[in-house]
């Protein structure tokens, strides 16, 4: 069953979420203090403290849900949903850049908030098409361990980051469109926005550096362009 950490300081809110998630198959867990969640997410029950998403508001005591987020992606790959305040839409833009992996703005329906967890869930568990590793000139993706190497050194991506470089990679040469990629890595229709797309290949370019392999062709999508993939076993190109 998913454990699933709130940070939210409406302490009216958590109570009935979590009774919802309950009918859903979730576990939902409260704090009302971005010190006592990033405790929680530090503590024991192995990797993410035994979280599988975390859901954090903007408007926080201590620190903003932004300086929150922040935090942990330095410590944690956890995939993160931001609420936002309705219309915000620097908000949105914001929380993504800094690794957010999607949104959802105030007030919300709680089917909705189940809905965006089940896509970023189901993302960070599918293994298909087979957990073959793809291995590239200076670059290996690895989608069994959802690990990336780039000369050899690990690349620390958020969830939306490696999911973005292997959609790219299975089809490495094809153009996709903004369109396409956030149809296949969102899953749902709800408030889509292209220039979501352009934040996450601007922290991917920028984390894959100095490997320039991420190629934009004008009004068409982005591309991987670097050399062909292999399927190996161990990570190594075949001979």
């Amino acid at each position: 069953m998913p454990r699933i950490l709130l940070i939210d300081d409406d302490a009216q809110l958590g109570p009935p979420l979590a009774a919802y998630f309950q009918r859903f198959d979730m576990t939902l867990e409260c704090a009302l203090r971005p010190s006592t969640g990033l405790a929680l997410l530090r503590g024991g029950g192995g990797h993410h403290g035994g979280f599988d998403a975390a859901i954090l508001d903007v408007m926080l005591p201590e620190m903003d849900g932004f300086e929150l987020c922040r935090t942990i992606r330095k410590e944690s790959d956890i995939p993160i949903i931001m609420l936002t305040a309705r219309g915000e839409v620097m908000d949105r833009v914001v929380g993504l850049e800094l690794g957010a992996d999607d949104y959802l703005p105030k007030p919300f329906e709680p089917r909705e908030l189940v809905a965006r967890l089940q896509t970023v869930l189901r993302r960070r568990s599918t293994s298909a098409p087979a957990a073959v590793r793809l291995v590239f000139d200076g670059l290996v993706i690895d989608p069994a361990t959802r690990s990336v190497l780039r000369g050899g050194e690990v690349v620390e991506l958020t969830g939306t980051e490696f999911d973005l470089l292997h959609l790219l990679a299975r089809d490495a040469g094809k153009v996709f469109s903004r369109d396409d990629i956030l149809n296949q890595l969102r899953g749902h229709e709800a408030e889509l926005y292209t220039r979501a797309v352009d934040i996450v290949v601007s922290r991917l370019r920028k984390k894959l550096e100095p490997l320039d392999c991420i190629k934009t062709l004008r009004n068409a999508g982005y591309s991987l362009a670097v050399g062909r993939a292999q399927p190996s076993t161990d990570g190594k190109p075949q001979s």
